[in-house]
């Protein structure tokens, strides 16, 4: 299957680099190939035309569509920005061609709970080695390729054989989670129909998810929510460096932080959020 489609605001590096993701790996070509669903998709650029091709579960043109939020303008909401003050205009011009993936909502709580205190090698590992060992295999081009595993698939799982993984202090985390949601203590049905503030508070309940992880779920899953700005280091440090101007960063505080966003970049925070920290790591 494939599917090739003009789109200025596409990049690459952009879209699978920039922190919101980690199951797309690059390749020897500079393509990006990646698993979500039940889909094993291989992502390049030529010129304006982005060439999305792989192994699909349905219709290429409604996956790529919906994953990628194609329908979203983000020539406007580039401009809305970019008029905010100078350095956000010079963030987005740096990060121009991110867009924000409609990830499960399931796996972006699973992935985010693994990205506390980690690296984004070291995740990217753990994810793959908890989706072979409970996932279910996609053969493309001669690759095995592993979904995500289901709530369901990891309803046998012990905390050693998460442990065994690699996860570490992770473990009772991951375990803890999937059957509060097995159990329907969190429902993952009614969080899209939750209010941010409330979406919010429901997914603190869950094992390992904090303030910054619940925001980074609201942020780059289904859930799309725009009006939230997750606060890690990466983000003090812009925000400090050019706004609030403390001389020692460590006494910024996230509530400083955070009505700064508000007052600043009201309900499209998130996004500024991303612009402005892929633009401080990446020029660190």
């Amino acid at each position: 299957m494939e599917y090739r489609v003009k789109l200025d605001t596409f990049e690459l590096a952009d879209v699978f680099d920039c922190g919101q993701c980690f199951r797309w790996n690059k390749e020897e070509n500079g393509s990006y190939t990646g698993v979500f669903h039940k889909n094993v998709l291989n992502v390049d650029k030529k010129g304006n035309e982005v060439i999305f091709k792989g192994r699909c579960e349905g219709n290429i043109v409604d996956i790529c569509t919906d994953y990628f939020d194609l329908n979203r303008d983000y020539t406007k909401i580039k401009e809305e920005l970019s008029k905010i003050d100078e350095n956000l205009k010079t963030s987005v011009e740096y990060g121009k061609g991110i867009r924000i993936l409609n990830q499960d909502l399931w796996e972006t709580i699973i992935s985010f709970i693994i990205s506390a205190n980690n690296n984004i090698p070291r995740i990217k590992g753990i994810i793959e080695r908890l989706s072979k060992a409970y996932g279910d295999k996609i053969e493309y081009e001669g690759k095995e390729y592993y979904t995500f595993p289901t709530p369901e698939e990891l309803r046998n799982v012990s905390v050693q054989d998460f442990r065994n993984l690699g996860l570490g202090f992770r473990d009772i985390r991951l375990y803890e989670t999937t059957h509060k949601i097995l159990d329907k203590e969190v429902d993952l049905d009614k969080l899209k129909k939750m209010p941010t503030k409330m979406a919010r508070e429901e997914l603190l309940r869950l094992s390992g998810v904090g303030p910054k992880v619940a925001d980074c779920i609201l942020l780059f899953s289904t859930l799309k929510r725009f009006d939230v700005f997750p606060i890690d280091v990466w983000v003090r440090r812009v925000m400090n460096d050019l706004y609030i101007k403390n001389e020692d960063e460590t006494k910024v505080t996230k509530k400083e932080i955070q009505q700064l966003a508000d007052k600043k970049f009201g309900n499209l925070q998130g996004l500024a959020q991303q612009y402005l920290f892929y633009w401080k790591r990446e020029n660190a």
